[in-house]
């Protein structure tokens, strides 16, 4: 096992990934550029985190973690476009924003 994966962030992340995968089929016609959005930015975050966990110099690690953490903000952003364009509601958001809450929130202790 490599060290990120004993992570909890990490396995979060990859939750958060299989929660978008769960429900980005619908997501098409207009509607795909956000799908193809949501879908990148969700895998980069637990790439960063685990590359930013493979740095050894601390300024390393913070720069991969704050870049998955504004990753995981602008996921939130997709969400919410995703209710303005009616393509999901909000209580269909609800469970991929907690996750989201708790991989930033993480991430932000990490980089204190």
């Amino acid at each position: 096992m490599f060290d990120h994966e004993k992570l909890d962030i990490y396995r979060v992340s990859l939750e958060f990934v299989s929660w978008v995968y769960a429900r980005v089929d619908k997501l098409n016609g207009n509607r795909r550029f956000a799908r193809d959005e949501l879908i990148r930015a969700s895998q980069s975050i637990p790439r960063n985190i685990a590359e930013g966990n493979g740095k050894r110099s601390k300024a390393d690690r913070n720069r991969f973690f704050e870049i998955a953490r504004g990753l995981a903000l602008e996921c939130t952003a997709v969400l919410d476009e995703l209710v303005i364009m009616k393509a999901m509601d909000e209580s269909e958001i609800n469970e991929g924003k907690g996750l989201l809450e708790r991989i930033v929130s993480m991430l932000t202790k990490m980089t204190e």
